[in-house]
């Protein structure tokens, strides 16, 4: 129904947005061109589609038409212009990047239009075509963003992306050491000589994700709930630092969780955060080289934070405590995580999990397993 409201909408904006731009020009019924049908069926149905994405479309629309008037041009014969402007067509996307299936629908419209068509010439590609891409990809921006779905859609593997080395080494991250490498997927679709309708990187992020459930189910059903710690020291926002740092060195932790006054996550402060804050930390980002550069320039001495709530980190990667421990495995692997809150259904804060509860875990899985 989505999909379905998505096209509506997006047909009828396209539709009133072209006639009242192009009111005047002498295109009358052109307005709105026919494969612009064909390509809300990917904008609104299968928008993570490399198909369907905003280069694809405009670019993949705009040339074809190009293509099929020069042909129509060239060749007297429709019956020949036509097969060959959708072939050339289908080229040219392919060496551009921007295939999209209703470009050869384009490409054939500007051969097999009729005579208004052909006497609007070259400027046929521009308005309509580009001009009814372009709204409908604007549309569909807007309403697959509003309604829950990303578009334009991200490409690269977001598991992919968390198997990074964390401490920016040449060594694989600890997950990637023993599955399957992005060499492995590319010789494998090297050999495949297809064209799939999902990116290569969404393709990665669907094998990585299988993966990690067929870990989930060897080591069983344990959840995060089962091993957290739920005697948890923690810290609210206007907590003052000094304390914040008492409460580190006094129970040896490496970070404290920030709750709010609901008893939620409101972010997280370790001791590296308190060396930052120090000037013990040699890492700064230019934003805070410039700011201190001005600052010394200018003579001015800048605030420094006295609460917890001005220093601690706001992104946190939490867990519900329903979720099996394998979701913690590339967390704390690969991401670098030591702690990780865990809540329940109303995000309400119950305990945290460390490396060391999960090493725990995870030995025991396999004593038992074993037995």
């Amino acid at each position: 129904m989505r999909a379905v409201a998505g096209a509506l909408v997006g047909l009828f904006v396209t539709a009133i947005l072209s006639d009242m731009l192009t009111r005047g020009s002498g295109i009358g019924p052109l307005a709105l061109v026919a494969p612009m049908g064909a390509s809300a069926v990917l904008l609104f149905c299968v928008p993570a589609s490399p198909l369907a994405q905003p280069w694809s479309v405009i670019g993949g629309n705009t040339i074809s038409a190009l293509i099929g008037i020069i042909c129509a041009k060239s060749v007297a014969n429709p019956a020949l212009a036509a097969p060959l402007a959708g072939a050339c067509a289908i080229f040219v996307m392919f060496l551009l990047r921007c295939l999209h299936p209703p470009s050869g629908a384009v490409a054939l419209t500007a051969v097999l239009g009729g005579p208004a068509i052909h006497a609007a010439g070259f400027g046929f590609a521009f308005l309509p075509v580009c001009l009814n891409s372009t709204l409908i990809v604007l549309a569909a921006l807007v309403f697959n963003n509003l309604t829950g779905r990303r578009y334009p859609h991200n490409q690269k593997s977001a598991l992919r992306t968390a198997q990074q080395a964390a401490h920016a080494t040449g060594d694989p991250a600890p997950m990637a050491r023993l599955g399957f490498t992005a060499e492995d997927l590319d010789a494998v679709l090297a050999r495949y000589g297809q064209v799939l309708d999902v990116s290569r990187d969404d393709l990665e992020d669907i094998l990585l994700q299988t993966e990690q459930r067929a870990y989930a189910r060897r080591f069983g059903t344990v959840n995060c709930g089962a091993i957290m710690s739920k005697d948890v020291v923690t810290a609210t926002p206007n907590m003052p630092l000094a304390e914040a740092w008492r409460l580190l060195r006094h129970h040896n932790l490496h970070a404290l969780p920030v709750l709010d006054a609901s008893h939620r996550v409101a972010g997280i402060i370790g001791q590296g955060d308190f060396l930052h804050h120090a000037g013990l930390d040699d890492y700064q980002t230019v934003g805070e080289r410039l700011r201190g550069l001005f600052a010394h320039v200018l003579g001015v001495r800048p605030e420094r934070a006295g609460t917890v709530g001005e220093l601690m980190s706001t992104k946190v990667a939490v867990v519900s405590k329903d979720e099996p421990i394998a979701t913690l495995v590339p967390l704390m692997s690969n991401g670098g995580l030591h702690h990780i809150p865990v809540v329940d259904e109303r995000a309400v804060f119950l305990g945290i999990v460390s490396q060391s509860d999960l090493l725990a875990a995870l030995f025991e899985s396999r004593l038992a397993e074993a037995a």
